[in-house]
C-alpha cells in the first residue's frame, strides 16, 4: 500500500468534498501521520471513510469529521482546548498543533492509556490525557474550546459552563437515525448560541445520559 497515496485521496476525495478549504488544516491533515495512532492491522483501514474500533468498544471518528472540527473551531495558538472522549489521540495531536495547550478527559482507563501512549510516542507534549467524567465539570479550568468527541442527548450545563467568554463548543446532538453537528457559543456570561453545522450520525459518548434522565 502506498501510503501517501492513500492519505492524498483522504484529503481529496473524502474531507475537500465535505467543504473543508482551510489551507492551516488541509496541512495539518498531510504533516501528522494519521496511522501512527492505530495499530499495525488497521494502518492501511486510516484513510478510510469508516469509524475505527478502539478499545472499550467505542471507534475513533471519521477523517471527515475530524477535519470539519478542525475548520469550524479553527483554535488559535494562544488558546486552551478540552476534549471530551480520547479516542486514539489523533484528533488531539492535530489539535496540539493548532493550540497552546489540550487537556483530554477520557472516562475509558484503556482508551487513556492508549491515547496517552500515542501521543508520547509521537513526541507531543502540550496534550494533558486524565482519566474521569468531563460531563461532571470538574476539570477545575475554563477552555477556550471545547470538543466532544461523541453524541450527546442533551449538553450539560456544567460542561458550556467551563467555555470562556467568547468560547465555543463543537458538539454532536441527538438520537440516532440522525444527529446534529453544532457550535456553541459562549457571547457573554449568561447567554450562549447555537449554530447547526450538519447532519450526521456518530456513536454516543460512553458516559452521555438519556435526556430524560438528565438532571442539573
Amino acid at each position: 500500500m502506498n501510503i501517501e497515496k492513500a492519505r492524498f485521496n483522504m484529503i481529496e476525495q473524502q474531507i475537500r468534498p465535505w467543504n473543508v478549504s482551510s489551507p492551516e488544516v488541509l496541512a495539518l491533515l498531510a504533516a501528522v501521520k494519521r496511522e501512527d495512532y492505530f495499530p499495525e492491522d488497521q494502518k492501511s483501514l486510516a484513510f478510510f471513510d469508516t469509524e475505527l474500533p478502539l478499545p472499550g468498544g467505542t471507534v475513533a471518528l471519521s477523517p471527515k469529521l475530524e477535519a470539519r472540527i478542525l475548520q469550524d473551531l479553527a483554535v488559535k495558538k494562544s488558546e486552551n482546548v478540552l476534549v471530551v472522549g480520547a479516542g486514539s489521540g489523533y484528533l488531539a495531536a492535530l489539535l496540539a498543533h493548532q493550540a497552546r495547550q489540550v487537556t483530554v478527559v477520557e472516562a475509558i482507563p484503556e482508551l487513556k492509556t492508549l491515547a496517552e501512549t500515542n501521543l508520547q510516542n509521537q513526541g507531543i507534549f502540550n496534550v494533558d490525557v486524565v482519566w474521569g467524567d468531563a460531563l461532571l465539570g470538574k476539570t477545575g479550568s475554563s477552555f477556550d474550546a471545547i470538543v466532544v468527541c461523541g453524541s450527546l442527548e442533551v449538553i450539560p450545563e456544567l460542561l458550556k459552563n467551563q467555555l470562556t467568554a467568547g468560547g465555543r463548543m463543537f458538539v454532536f446532538i441527538g438520537k440516532a437515525p440522525v444527529m446534529t453537528a453544532q457550535m456553541i457559543s459562549r457571547e457573554s456570561e449568561l447567554f450562549f448560541n447555537t449554530k447547526n453545522l450538519f447532519e450526521t450520525l456518530v456513536p454516543a459518548l460512553s458516559q452521555s445520559v438519556p435526556e430524560s434522565r438528565f438532571t442539573f
